[in-house]
């Protein structure tokens, strides 16, 4: 299954599937910015590629967790308005609005004039930090589908989603991401995992994202590309220029204008 991708920043992206327009994890506040939360502080590094005002119009919001700056900010959270968002059951709650919540393997559909598309909760496994979901998306009569795998380590439960789907594109939160007073221990994947997850799911194509732009991440594009080489995996990475939508599907991917 062919889909455009537009990688705007962090987890945000723009996702063009079955002719419906989403987008995710929505943070477009500037930066730097220092957020604080107890005795949690992240920091901001760099800003998205777009704002707010040069989004297109997009039908609803994939929002892995509601909870995070780097997955949604106040800019963001602006732009869930009048939109369906699904998040976790327990975001929904928080949201109100046309917040639908997902637990794991749960499926709704959503349909926008003639097109529909089933979207279908994963489970996440982020630290001692809230409740946090991925997707699966599928469209009607298309064999493969989109996995996004919203903040998460790899763990075993992950590995029922290549035995229920057929999975051709995977957009993975990678930064290997560590914050201070969780000690050493990772709350999104490195690249090592990220490689073993891809095998496991048997996806065809990774688009990383969630791996540059804040302190707390302490991988990006060069430990990625070694640990994919490593596994014999280096074919399946696709690395999206920012704020150029780009077409992902057979092995190429390639720019929508080209």
């Amino acid at each position: 299954m062919k889909i455009t991708v537009t990688h705007i920043g962090t987890a945000t992206t723009l996702l063009e599937i079955g002719g419906l327009l989403l987008l995710t994890d929505p943070a477009f506040d500037p930066a730097p910015a220092e957020y604080r939360r107890g005795p949690v502080v992240l920091r901001s590094t760099a800003g998205p590629v777009l704002s707010p005002t040069e989004l297109p119009s997009f039908d609803a919001v994939l929002l892995s967790h509601d909870e995070h700056p780097d997955n949604l900010d106040a800019t963001g959270r602006a732009l869930l308005a009048d939109h369906p968002v699904f998040t976790t059951v327990s975001g929904a709650g928080r949201l109100g609005g046309q917040a639908v919540g997902l637990a794991p393997w749960e499926t709704r559909t959503l349909t926008v004039g003639e097109h529909s598309l089933r979207i279908t909760g994963t489970p996440c496994q982020h630290g001692p930090v809230g409740d946090v979901t991925g997707y699966v998306i599928e469209v009607p009569g298309e064999e493969e589908a989109v996995y996004v795998s919203g903040d998460t380590v790899y763990f075993p439960e992950l590995d029922e989603i290549g035995r229920r789907f057929t999975i051709g594109t995977a957009v993975l939160h990678l930064g290997a991401a560590r914050v201070t007073g969780f000690g050493d221990d990772l709350i999104t994947m490195d690249g090592a995992q990220a490689a073993a997850l891809t095998r496991s799911l048997g996806a065809r194509r990774v688009v990383p994202v969630h791996y540059t732009s804040w302190e707390h991440f302490t991988e990006g594009r060069a430990e990625v590309d070694a640990r994919f080489a490593e596994a014999g995996l280096a074919d399946r990475l696709h690395w999206l220029t920012p704020g150029l939508p780009e077409l992902v599907g057979g092995d190429t991917v390639r720019p929508v204008s080209s």
